[in-house]
């Protein structure tokens, strides 16, 4: 996806949007890729105990039904392995009920747009021909993060330069950090996300006059419904059927079963 922020002529489009990757259950209600409405909350992981009734007030509240929706959108993670599954079971649920189309983003690439969109805001005047490296973590334990890097620049520009996937942080921000020290068209790198139990690694990799900048920050729905629209306008639609959620690694006890079935 060259740029995000290319729309079509086409009529209005408007998005539901929910996530629940993270701690975070986040809903947002997208029209040309502008918020709406948006809701957060958190309930210690424990989504699908509010995610339809949350759902359902949103709409209200905004005066839409499931038939004034273009389409249903969700991020597919990886992230939080039952929180995915909450997110995209009610998405599927939702699409087949209303027949709206099902998109599926990724979890972390909506969390790096939303860190973007708010890095952008606040930094009116970005070198607009330089880039910035945007690095989304999700903690996955044990020194490890959900992650993936993400290179973007004033004029609009989102490319992935690394896909979702689980890696150590420590080898993870040193490699950031040493590829950016020898390229000069890099202006800035953010780690954001779930940042803080990481904070010792990341700058510990810091070895150059390259900074290693942090941004602590919640998942936004609202960067799932944009990322969504762009898919939507360009065609692209999921199976509401067979589409799943993207867990990147074995859940602990899938593994540890697995493991003991190899004797190891």
């Amino acid at each position: 996806m060259k740029s995000i922020d290319n729309r079509s002529e086409d009529s209005s489009v408007t998005v539901l949007a929910i996530d629940t990757s993270t701690a975070a259950f986040t809903a947002a209600i997208v029209r040309d890729g502008i918020r709406v409405d948006s809701i957060i909350s958190f309930t210690e992981r424990n989504h699908s105990v509010r995610v339809l009734s949350e759902i359902k007030e949103l709409l209200s509240r905004n005066g839409l039904k499931g038939k004034d929706l273009d389409a249903v959108a969700v991020g597919q993670g990886p992230g939080s392995y039952t929180g995915v599954r909450i997110a995209v079971t009610a998405a599927k649920t939702l699409a087949w009920a209303w027949n709206k189309p099902l998109i599926g983003v990724s979890s972390l690439k909506a969390l790096a747009l939303g860190a973007w969109n708010s890095l952008r805001e606040a930094n009116e005047n970005m070198v607009p021909d330089r880039d910035t490296w945007i690095v989304p973590l999700m903690d996955a334990r044990r020194g490890q993060v959900y992650t993936a890097r993400y290179s973007a620049d004033a004029a609009g520009k989102w490319e992935t330069v690394d896909g979702d996937g689980i890696r150590l942080i420590a080898d993870w921000a040193s490699r950031i950090e040493g590829e950016a020290s020898t390229d000069s068209q890099v202006a800035a790198i953010w780690f954001v996300g779930e940042t803080a139990p990481h904070q010792a690694a990341i700058e510990q990799a810091e070895q150059s006059g390259t900074r290693l900048r942090v941004l602590a920050c919640d998942m936004n729905a609202t960067a799932v419904g944009q990322l969504a629209e762009h898919r939507f306008r360009q065609g692209e639609r999921d199976d509401v059927h067979g589409f799943v959620p993207n867990y990147t690694q074995l859940a602990e006890a899938e593994a540890k079963l697995l493991a003991a079935s190899r004797g190891e």
